[in-house]
C-alpha cells in the first residue's frame, strides 16, 4: 500500500471584547475591528438581528444603520438589516437559514465581508451555520444579547441547526471573527432569561473553578435581585474559562469523544426536545447539572456536601431542577421520548464510545463511558421529590428520607 500522508495547522484568533452601547456612534469597537482587518474599505456588512431584541431595544435597527452612516469609510451596508424570529424556532431547520443564504448573496458578499449577528444564541447559531456555509465562510461577528450567549454560546467555536429531531444536527466548526458582549442588552432580559443563563457559568465553575463557584454562592441573592455589575463578573469569568478550555483543552474541533463543556446536556438537549422547548437551554442546563451530580453523588463519588451547595445553588438562583418529562418512559430507555434515550443520541452525535462527565469534587470532574440505568433512575426521583418539597415550601427532613449513595 502506497500513501501520502499530509499535516495542515492553522491557527485561529478571535477578540472577545466587553463593552456597553456598541452601536453608539463614539464606541470605537466595530469600527476598529472592521477598519483594521480588512484588505478594501469600506467592507461589505450585512446584519441579522433577533425580533425579540428588535421588541426590547425598538432602535436597534436604527443604531447599527447609523453607527454604518458614521462610519461609512469602514463599513458599509450592503443589504437591509434582516429581522428573524428569536428562540429555537430560528434553528428549527433551515428555513430561516436559507433566508440568511439569500441575503448574503443578494448583497454580493465575498469572504472577506461581513454578516453581523444580534441577538440570543439561538439566532446567533441559525446566522453562524449560514455564514460558515456561503463561499465555504464569510466573517462573523457575533454580538450575543442574552447572559447565555454572552457568558458561553458565543464565545465557542460552533454553530448548529436542529434538523430529524436532533439538537445540532447540522452544525459547523467555525470560529467566528470576532464577539462584542454589550451588557447594555441585558437588564432587558425577563427575568427567566436573566437568571438561565448563569446555569452554564456554574457548569464551567464545577468541572473548571471551584473558587468561581463560591463566588456565585455568595451572589446568588444579588444576582437573584438583578444586579448589573455582578452579573457581568458572571459572564466574564464564565466566558474566560470557556475561552481557555477551547483554546488549551487539546481539542477544540471535538474530534475526539470527550467534551467537557457539555457537562450536563446529555439530559438538558433530550429535554429541551421532549419540552417541545417550553424550557429554555439554560433551564435544561440546570436541570441536566442537577441529574448528574446527583449521579454522582448516589454513585459514592460526589460527598453529600458538594452535592447539597451545587442543588442550593442552582434552585438558589431560581432554577428548577426537575420537568415532569425527566420521568417519562423509564421503564423503556429505547422510547424516543425518554430521557435515557438521550444517553445513545448523545453519544451519536460526539462519535465514538459515550463520554460523560462526573464529579468527584466541585472542580474535580473524572470521565465515564457507561451509566448505570438504576442509579440514573434513582437519581430522577431524587430530584421529582426534591421539587415537590421546594413547590410546597419545606425540604425539612428530605434528605434523611433519600435513597442513599452506593457503598
Amino acid at each position: 500500500m502506497d500513501a501520502l500522508e499530509q499535516a495542515v495547522q492553522v491557527t485561529f484568533r478571535f477578540p472577545v471584547y466587553f463593552t456597553t452601547g456598541v452601536f453608539t456612534s463614539a464606541n470605537p469597537v466595530l469600527h476598529t475591528l472592521i477598519a483594521g482587518a480588512s484588505e478594501r474599505l469600506p467592507s461589505d456588512t450585512i446584519a441579522v438581528v433577533d425580533d425579540g431584541v428588535v421588541r426590547a431595544h425598538a432602535d436597534v435597527v436604527a443604531a447599527f444603520e447609523g453607527y454604518c452612516r458614521d462610519h461609512s469609510t469602514a463599513i458599509r451596508l450592503a443589504g437591509p438589516v434582516l429581522v428573524l424570529p428569536g428562540g429555537e424556532q430560528v434553528k428549527n431547520g433551515l428555513r430561516y437559514v436559507d433566508e440568511v443564504h439569500r441575503a448574503i448573496h443578494d448583497a454580493a458578499l465575498c469572504r472577506q465581508s461581513y454578516v453581523i449577528a444580534v441577538g440570543g444564541g439561538a439566532l446567533l447559531d441559525a446566522a453562524g451555520y449560514a455564514a460558515a456555509t456561503a463561499h465555504r465562510g464569510v466573517r462573523m461577528i457575533r454580538i450575543p444579547t442574552t447572559v447565555l450567549a454572552q457568558d458561553d454560546s458565543a464565545v465557542g467555536v460552533k454553530n448548529g441547526v436542529n434538523a430529524f429531531g436532533t439538537k445540532n444536527y447540522f452544525g459547523t466548526f467555525a470560529p467566528p471573527f470576532a464577539v462584542i458582549n454589550d451588557f447594555s442588552f441585558l437588564p432587558t432580559l425577563a427575568d427567566r432569561d436573566w437568571r438561565s443563563g448563569v446555569s452554564e457559568a456554574i457548569k464551567a465553575a464545577l468541572i473548571k473553578d471551584a473558587g468561581f463557584f463560591a463566588d456565585l454562592e455568595a451572589w446568588a441573592p444579588t444576582i437573584v435581585a438583578r444586579d448589573a455589575r455582578v452579573m457581568e463578573q458572571v459572564v466574564r469569568r464564565s466566558a474566560a474559562l470557556h475561552l481557555a478550555h477551547i483554546a488549551r483543552g487539546g481539542d477544540p474541533f471535538e474530534l475526539g469523544s470527550s467534551r467537557p463543556l457539555d457537562f450536563g446536556h446529555w439530559a438538558a438537549h433530550k429535554l429541551e426536545l421532549l419540552t417541545d422547548h417550553r424550557l429554555r437551554h439554560g433551564e435544561t442546563v440546570g436541570i441536566g447539572l442537577a441529574l448528574d451530580c446527583t449521579y454522582s453523588w448516589l454513585s459514592g463519588w460526589l460527598p453529600e456536601a458538594d452535592w447539597r451547595r451545587i442543588l442550593d445553588l442552582i434552585q438558589g438562583i431560581g432554577l428548577s431542577v426537575y420537568a415532569p418529562e425527566l420521568g417519562e418512559h423509564l421503564d423503556q430507555p429505547d422510547h424516543p421520548r425518554s430521557v435515557l434515550h438521550g444517553l445513545e443520541e448523545f453519544r451519536e452525535h460526539l462519535g465514538g464510545r459515550l463520554t460523560l462527565l462526573m464529579l468527584r469534587s466541585i472542580g474535580r470532574p473524572f470521565e465515564v463511558h457507561e451509566v448505570d440505568r438504576k442509579v440514573m433512575i434513582r437519581s430522577i426521583d431524587v430530584l421529582r421529590r426534591l421539587e415537590e418539597a421546594r413547590s410546597v415550601g419545606s425540604t425539612a427532613g428530605l434528605i434523611d428520607g433519600l435513597p442513599r449513595p452506593q457503598s
